[in-house]
C-alpha cells in the first residue's frame, strides 16, 4: 500500500538540529525501518497555523508499507515520541508532526477521530498542498475527484472577500 503524508517541524532537537533537520531526519528514519519512502519533496517554509509564534518546516512524502492506517498511525505516533514529547493545545510548537494525508486504497474513516483519510483538513492547507503536489500532483481526493495539483491550483488563488451588507437607509432603521 502506498500512503500520501505531510512532516512538519517547527521546534529545535537538541540532536537533530533545526526543523529542517528534524524533517529530513524523520524521512531517513522512516526508510530504515518497516517503512519505504518512495518520492519526498523538497522541504519548505512556512506560516503557522493557530496559537504557535514559529516557523514550519514542511514536506511531503509517499512511502510503501504493509501496515493498513491504524497500525501506521500507531507507528507514527512511535517516531513522532522519539523526537520528543508534543506539548501545549493543538497546532502548538511540536519537534514532529506526521499526518496521513491520503492513502492508495481510497478512504478510510477508522472509529477513533484521530484518523480520518484523506486528512480533513488537507484542502486548506498551502504548507501540505505544495510539497505533495510536488510528487504526487496526480494522487486524486477519493472525496472530491480534484488531483492535488487541482487542489494546490485551487488554494494559491487569492480568496474572495466576503461582500458587506449595504447599509440600510434611515428610513429602515429600528428607531427605539
Amino acid at each position: 500500500m502506498h500512503y500520501l503524508i505531510a512532516l512538519g517541524s517547527n521546534q529545535r532537537h537538541r540532536r537533530f538540529g533545526a526543523p529542517r533537520a528534524v524533517v529530513a531526519t524523520a524521512l531517513q528514519r522512516m526508510d530504515a525501518g518497516r517503512l519505504t519512502v518512495c518520492a519526498t519533496s523538497t522541504i519548505i517554509a512556512s506560516r503557522p497555523v493557530g496559537p504557535s509564534q514559529r516557523s514550519y518546516a514542511n514536506a511531503a512524502a509517499i512511502i510503501e508499507t504493509d501496515a493498513p492506517p491504524p497500525a501506521l498511525l500507531t507507528l507514527f505516533k512511535r517516531i513522532e515520541a522519539q523526537f520528543g514529547p508534543r506539548r501545549g493545545q493543538a497546532w502548538s510548537r511540536r519537534v514532529l508532526d506526521l499526518d496521513i494525508i491520503l492513502w492508495s486504497d481510497g478512504a478510510f474513516a477508522g472509529d477513533r477521530p484521530a484518523l480520518t483519510i484523506p486528512h480533513p483538513m488537507m484542502r486548506e492547507r498551502r504548507f501540505v498542498l505544495g510539497p505533495a503536489a510536488e510528487i504526487a500532483g496526480d494522487w486524486r481526493d477519493p472525496l472530491t475527484g480534484l488531483t492535488i495539483a487541482q487542489l494546490a491550483a485551487r488554494n494559491r488563488r487569492p480568496k474572495k472577500r466576503p461582500e458587506k451588507a449595504p447599509k440600510p437607509l434611515d428610513h429602515e432603521r429600528k428607531r427605539h
